[in-house]
């Protein structure tokens, strides 16, 4: 893998512990949650090339998580863990939020479209979208790993389509999960706000693509089934001869947890059993692969591999530069 010129980044949010709203408060009160950066900077970016791809990940922002909204674990254990690695804040842990852009000089990919405000401090996407000299219009396609409101929001911001050219792509399972009127009704407070916001999705993006299992969007690009954490959870390999990234969305959240323990969960995976296994299966793969992956919720640019350290399993951030 060789690398590109960065642009300078830096993510002045002041007032973090304070300002950043617990997700299941956010969801459960939807467009009323919404948060706004607290000081203008400039827009984090980190840009690397994987064979003939450009891939860049860009910062929608973060969400302050409490140590009880993570399954497995008591949250006295998670606390201790993230105090051991300096990552406790005030009883939370830091999920950022990480999309990434894809482009090979004929296609601008985009996986994922961030919270857009609607969770957390976030909402910072368009301003790397607008560094990067980007139109809404330019992007081909956007492929959404899953449902969840912190993935699709920004498709919709102020309820329009945001990316009027772009062809959108979901797992059909994850599509049919989140439409269904009667699964929303029986849904707890704090998911009504995903089921809302794939409906306004599926309204203004009505030619959206349900994917059918495992499958090659683009020369290069493909679907990766990671089921688990949402009924059609998905994940997207990019790769070029011998190079390739894998973005495994919400399979990791924060490196205090994963991959070092595959039995530590979120409370908003709607099979834990089954992510739990999606895990015990993947990490042990990524491992004896050397797979370079890209993740959501890691802290930014989510760029990393799964290494051994002793008897376990820790994350390794993958070098990148940038420029000033």
């Amino acid at each position: 893998m060789t690398y590109i010129s960065r642009r300078a980044f830096g993510l002045s949010l002041a007032g973090a512990s304070a300002a950043a709203l617990p997700m299941a408060a956010a969801l459960s009160q939807g467009g009323a949650a919404r948060t706004t950066p607290a000081a203008k900077s400039i827009a984090p970016l980190a840009q690397i090339r994987v064979g003939r791809f450009e891939v860049t990940a860009l910062s929608d922002g973060y969400a302050d998580m409490p140590f009880g909204y993570f399954t497995g674990r008591t949250p006295t254990e998670i606390e201790a863990s993230a105090t051991n690695a300096f990552a406790a804040r005030n009883g939370n842990i830091r999920l950022a939020f990480n999309q990434f852009l894809i482009r090979d000089g004929s296609m601008s990919i985009l996986i994922d479209a961030g919270p857009n405000g609607h969770v957390g401090q976030s909402g910072r996407m368009p301003e790397g979208l607008n560094a990067l000299g980007i139109k809404r219009s330019d992007i081909d396609a956007v492929i959404l790993t899953h449902l969840h409101v912190d993935h699709i929001a920004g498709l919709v911001a102020g309820g329009r389509k945001v990316f009027p050219n772009a062809e959108i792509y979901a797992d059909r399972r994850d599509v049919t999960h989140w439409t269904d009127a009667a699964k929303r009704a029986a849904a707890p407070a704090f998911l009504k706000s995903s089921f809302d916001t794939a409906a306004l999705v599926m309204r203004l993006y009505p030619k959206l693509n349900r994917i059918d299992g495992e499958r090659e969007i683009s020369r290069g690009i493909s679907i990766v089934d990671l089921t688990g954490h949402t009924p059609g959870h998905i994940g997207v390999r990019i790769a070029d001869g011998a190079e390739s990234l894998t973005m495994v969305s919400d399979m990791m959240f924060h490196p205090t947890l994963h991959p070092g323990a595959a039995d530590i969960g979120f409370v908003f995976e709607q099979d834990p059993a089954a992510a739990r296994a999606m895990r015990e299966r993947y990490f042990p793969r990524a491992l004896e692969e050397k797979t370079l992956i890209a993740a959501t919720h890691m802290p930014f640019p989510g760029l990393g591999r799964i290494v051994r350290d002793g008897d376990r399993n820790r994350w390794l951030p993958t070098e990148w530069g940038f420029r000033a």
